[in-house]
């Protein structure tokens, strides 16, 4: 029997999904996208927090060119075209938050599958392209959007554009993603981060995940109208034991971050 082209466990509350396909640096074939749809939807129903990851040395080195050039020069049929978007519109706007653990290449479809995460975890081997244009070939699985949104137009452009590579450390600050680490690092702090993030109450998770990328969508007026129902659906019986929690014994309070030694007189 074969190997799992995406593997799944459930540890706890924790989805952990890994793309495995490490020989191909994890290239994404449509059958890699097919299982990874799979692990999506079972995480969504048993998990409350997911952690999507690469075996081997890499995220993921995105599209499988082979695969892709087979097609070239085909047409398309209509209900192929969400083969990519509507297992990832799972992850960026469905019911449970994923963090992306990033080590190696995270390039092309790679970087698309990590940018629907909700947070991502760059070790310091990490690193981000965007080598459509150099192939001649377009985003298609949600990038022009989700990557454009994280970085604005101009530093999307000129990665496609150039074939621009950005470090993880200037990923970070291009906010591709939020937390960079020791190499070898990622897998474990996204797992902290999980644990952190499963402790929220479902509705507020839900709400963040589904409502504010569709609130991003929206005009001024209408996100403030939605705003207020997403709040109102996100209300329960846990959050009001939370709220007194903090009121009665001060859990959870907010305290100032350590300053950094920079950041000290003397």
């Amino acid at each position: 029997m074969s190997e799992p082209l995406a593997t799944y466990e459930l540890d706890g509350e924790t989805a952990l999904v890994g793309i495995n396909r490490a020989a191909k640096r994890n290239a994404v074939s449509s059958a890699v996208m097919a299982e990874l749809h799979a692990a999506f939807e079972r995480a969504a129903q048993e998990a409350r927090v997911g952690i999507l990851f690469g075996h081997g040395d890499n995220f993921s080195a995105g599209l499988d060119l082979a695969e892709a050039a087979s097609r070239m020069g085909k047409p398309i049929k209509p209900w192929e075209r969400g083969r990519w978007t509507v297992p990832l519109d799972l992850v960026a706007r469905g019911p449970i938050p994923w963090v992306a653990a990033l080590r190696g290449a995270c390039i092309g479809g790679g970087l698309e599958i990590a940018s629907a995460c909700q947070i991502r975890v760059a070790d310091e081997t990490t690193f981000f392209a965007l080598p459509e244009g150099k192939r001649g070939i377009f985003v298609g699985g949600g990038g022009a959007v989700r990557i454009q949104r994280l970085v604005g137009y101009a530093r999307m452009a000129d990665m496609m554009l150039t074939g621009r590579v950005l470090s993880a450390a200037e990923g970070e600050r291009a906010n591709l993603c939020q937390y960079v680490v020791p190499a070898g690092q990622a897998l474990a702090k996204a797992k902290e981060l999980a644990l952190l993030v499963a402790s929220n109450p479902p509705n507020t998770n839900w709400a963040i995940c589904a409502g504010l990328p569709r609130l991003n969508d929206m005009g001024h007026a209408d996100g403030l109208f939605f705003e207020g129902l997403v709040s109102g659906g996100a209300r329960n019986e846990e959050g009001a034991k939370r709220i007194a929690a903090f009121l009665d014994r001060g859990e959870n309070k907010v305290a100032a971050p350590p300053r950094e030694p920079d950041d000290e007189e003397g």
